[in-house]
């Protein structure tokens, strides 16, 4: 349903508002209504560039608590939010263009959360901390 949302209702529902628009308010209605869809593809645009900004300055595959990272995450969330999230690029675990896509963030303790993507979207994840070594002493 939200693939249908974003591929076929937000188009729709734009062109439905520009057809409006021009309706109502004639071509000034259809300025407006253009104006506005640009303002809002410019706010998005501006989002991802503050992400991708703030990923460039992070280690590839860094986060802060692999921990709190495998609890924040849901089933569902784009590719896009976890960066923001994690304020890091995953490092890419599969061969490049091949669904799904495996990335893995870790930490300093070297805990680190392998995330599955397909098609952009988080589909699994899992947590993986290091064991803890025996103590052959005793």
């Amino acid at each position: 349903m939200n693939i249908w949302i974003q591929k076929v209702a937000i188009p729709l529902g734009a062109i439905a508002g520009i057809i409006l628009a021009f309706e109502v308010w004639g071509w000034q209605g259809v300025a407006l209504a253009v104006g506005a869809l640009v303002f809002w593809m410019l706010l998005h645009f501006n989002r991802l560039m503050q992400v991708v900004k703030r990923a460039a300055e992070r280690p590839l595959g860094y986060v802060d608590s692999a921990v709190m990272l495998n609890a924040k995450l849901n089933k569902g969330v784009t590719l896009m939010h976890v960066v923001a999230m994690t304020r890091a690029l995953g490092a890419l675990q599969t061969p490049p263009n091949q669904q799904p896509e495996l990335y893995r963030w870790t930490d300093n303790s070297h805990s680190w959360v392998e995330a599955e993507f397909l098609e952009g979207k988080l589909v699994s994840w899992q947590l993986v901390r290091p064991t803890e070594p025996t103590d052959a002493a005793s």
